[in-house]
């Protein structure tokens, strides 16, 4: 009996240390999507520009992860490798980003699109891409979605091309 409950303790306790490391040692590679380490080639944080000034903040693979599934998930619909369904001349390519006004090259800007979507020469309100307010995602989500698509322009085969 003593044997029995001895090995019963010896495995929860087992158990309880493999939980422990699981949940302090290993989230960190657990989170990071295959798609963000291979095709836009982030395996630690990267610098991506956060103002029109040129000012850089690191976005961790983590973020960039978070920031892919909250494209999954909000933007896919019309917006499948990049491509803008409902107008096909403007997608999400690097080039098409910095020639929208303003542009949309950095965090910054493209939380503000967001926030507030503008047609391509910001001169009225889109009514095309939903507008995503803080009760929705909040500003640390859209700087991680902002981050994706950035990040996607610049590494990502094919994103925002109609040729794959």
């Amino acid at each position: 009996m003593f044997h029995f409950s001895f090995s019963v303790r010896g495995l929860l306790l087992t158990v309880f240390v493999w939980l422990s490391l699981s949940v302090t040692g290993f989230p960190a590679y657990a989170a990071v999507d295959n798609y963000v380490t291979r095709y836009l080639q982030v395996n630690e944080p990267i610098p991506l520009k956060i103002s029109d000034q040129g000012d850089t903040r690191l976005f961790a693979p983590e973020e960039l992860s978070t920031g892919k599934r909250l494209f999954e998930e909000n933007c896919l619909n019309c917006h499948v490798g990049g491509a803008t369904l409902p107008d096909p001349n403007i997608s999400l390519a690097l080039k098409k980003l910095q020639g929208a006004t303003p542009a949309r090259d950095n965090i910054k800007n493209l939380v503000a699109y967001f926030r507030q979507p503008m047609v391509y020469d910001g001169s009225e309100p889109s009514f095309w891409c939903r507008q995503i307010s803080e009760r929705w995602l909040s500003q640390d989500q859209v700087e991680s979605l902002a981050a994706f698509i950035l990040r996607a322009a610049e590494k990502a085969p094919g994103w925002g091309s109609d040729s794959f």
